[in-house]
């Protein structure tokens, strides 16, 4: 194998999302409290239970087929996230436009202090990046929050392209909008100028690479579990991801 361009998803890859979750509750609260009112462990309850009804996968799906664009989605999740919980705390919530400056600046505060890298993580990027390899993101989260995710993780500059549905106006897929097919993988190919043939999309969700291999790409998946009913080049996490690629090379 010559050496590929990659492209690294984040949760399930490079950061732990089980264990983002209790600090994303403790820093929002810390951030919020001051602003809105009542107590950081008022908004940590509120974030606890409004995250967990918003990311239900019945609720998650509906609300990804209901956004016509990207803009449209993360402006409305957003929105609606800070409002559900001034009224689950209840304390009166900022008109849309402010609540959506008060969630960016919240979302801005919070990744980059948030500390959920999966062990060797960090170190493999570094190995990839001082041994020439082009890294970029390939992940359903906004270029937003992966700059502030890879700057906790003190790796921001490793990196060129954070890939983002913003990025490329385009949603990744999941099985709720399966339909979208290999588009995510095809308009970020030809963002970064890179031929699908050189590309390496490494992923914990093996949905996604099957999208990325109809896309054309090289793909590895992140598979602790090594699950026997998955036929694909998988290793058991990023740690592993220098010395696989250089028994490919």
């Amino acid at each position: 194998m010559s050496k590929p361009v990659i492209f690294l998803d984040d949760g399930g890859v490079m950061n732990d999302n089980s264990r983002r979750g209790p600090q994303w509750q403790q820093l929002v609260g810390a951030f919020l409290a001051p602003i809105l009112g009542a107590t950081p462990m008022a908004w940590a309850d509120a974030n606890r239970v409004i995250a967990t009804q918003m990311f239900e996968q019945d609720a998650w799906s509906a609300r990804l087929l209901a956004a016509p664009d990207y803009v449209t989605f993360e402006r409305t999740m957003q929105i609606d996230w800070l409002h559900n919980m001034c009224a689950y705390i209840g304390v009166s919530a900022p008109a849309e436009d402010e609540s959506l400056h008060l969630t960016r600046r919240a979302n801005a505060w919070v990744t980059c202090r948030v500390q959920a890298a999966y062990p060797g993580a960090v170190a493999a990027i570094r190995d990839l990046h001082r041994a020439g390899y082009t890294l970029h993101t390939a992940s359903g989260e906004s270029s937003l929050d992966l700059t502030g995710y890879l700057t906790a993780m003190g790796v921001r500059e490793c990196f060129d392209r954070l890939y983002g549905p913003d990025l490329i106006e385009t949603f990744k897929p999941t099985s709720a909008n399966r339909q979208l097919g290999p588009t995510f993988y095809t308009r970020l190919l030809a963002d970064a100028g890179v031929a699908p043939g050189e590309a390496l999309v490494v992923d914990d969700n093996a949905a996604s690479l099957m999208w990325a291999a109809q896309a054309g790409t090289q793909t590895l998946l992140i598979d602790p579990e090594t699950d026997p009913d998955v036929h694909i080049a998988r290793i058991g996490s990023l740690a592993e991801l220098p010395g696989w690629l250089e028994r490919m090379s």
